[in-house]
């Protein structure tokens, strides 16, 4: 998938917006201020970072080792709960997409109840 396949599919998620907290270079994709995915080039080459839990996060690492690191930017503490994804690299689109719905999915579940539920009332419209 392409940058722009990855922002299309990921603009389409309840509440979604772009935001450039980093600068110019890091096109970053939140929900209720906050990052889901992150669209941006390393040394040349198109990566996609995306939050998950610790268990979803080394498992996507250990299938896909060329191509899923630990969160490329992060503190050591915070590395388990990201993925950092090579896109020139062998990932299926199919199980990009499962990754990024997983990303939206934990960080919608990290929010406030209350903000959940009206999340998922503007899902349902």
């Amino acid at each position: 998938m392409t940058h722009d396949e990855i922002l299309k599919y990921c603009l389409e998620k309840t509440g979604a917006y772009t935001d450039y907290p980093f600068g110019p270079d890091c096109l970053c994709v939140k929900v209720k201020k906050r990052i889901f995915a992150q669209i941006f080039v390393l040394k040349g080459i198109p990566v996609l970072t995306l939050n998950c839990d610790m268990m979803t996060g080394e498992f996507y690492r250990r299938i896909y080792p060329e191509a899923v690191t630990r969160g490329y930017h992060c503190p050591p503490v915070q590395q388990p709960y990201f993925n950092t994804i090579n896109l020139e690299k062998d990932v299926t689109d199919e199980e990009l997409l499962k990754m990024i719905d997983h990303s939206y999915s934990y960080v919608v579940s990290k929010l406030p109840k209350k903000i959940q539920q009206e999340l998922n009332t503007e899902k349902l419209e």
